[in-house]
C-alpha cells in the first residue's frame, strides 16, 4: 500500500518528510520541534513552553487527520537533558486523559535547531 501523506498547512517542515502518514488506520506523525508557525524559529522559554509548542504542532497535524489526542496511542519524547523531565511531565500530563498513551522518553544529544524536546506519536483512526 503506498503512503498516503496527511497535509498540514501551519506547520514549517524543516525537512524533506511528511508531517503525518496513514497506514491502514495507523497514523504516523512525524516528530515536532517546538517551531513557533508563525517565524519557524524555536519558540523562547522553558522546556514547558517549549513541550506546550511541541504539542500544539503536533495536535494540528492530528486535526489534520480528522483526529483528537484521545487517537494518540503511543508517545516517543526525546529530551536534550533529563533534568527537565520533571517539568516536560506536568504539561504532558494535561494533554491527555486517563487511561494515557503509551510512552517511551528518551535522553539525546542533540535536536534540530537547539530544541530541547521533540514529540513524535502514533494514533489510530477508527
Amino acid at each position: 500500500m503506498a503512503r498516503k501523506a496527511i497535509i498540514s498547512t501551519k506547520i514549517v517542515s524543516v525537512g524533506p518528510y511528511s508531517q503525518g502518514i496513514d497506514s491502514k488506520g495507523l497514523i504516523f506523525l512525524s516528530g515536532q520541534t517546538p517551531l513557533d508557525t508563525n517565524t519557524g524559529k524555536i519558540v523562547d522559554g522553558d522546556i514547558k513552553a517549549q513541550t506546550k509548542q511541541c504539542f500544539l504542532n503536533l495536535f494540528n497535524v492530528l486535526e489534520a487527520a480528522g483526529l483528537t489526542s484521545n487517537d494518540v496511542q503511543k508517545v516517543n519524547v526525546f529530551l536534550t537533558d533529563m533534568n527537565d523531565f520533571s517539568a516536560m511531565n506536568e504539561v504532558y500530563k494535561e494533554q491527555f486523559t486517563d487511561p494515557y498513551p503509551a510512552r517511551s522518553t528518551i535522553g539525546v544529544a542533540s535536536l534540530p535547531l537547539g530544541a530541547k524536546i521533540e514529540i513524535e506519536m502514533i494514533a489510530r483512526k477508527d
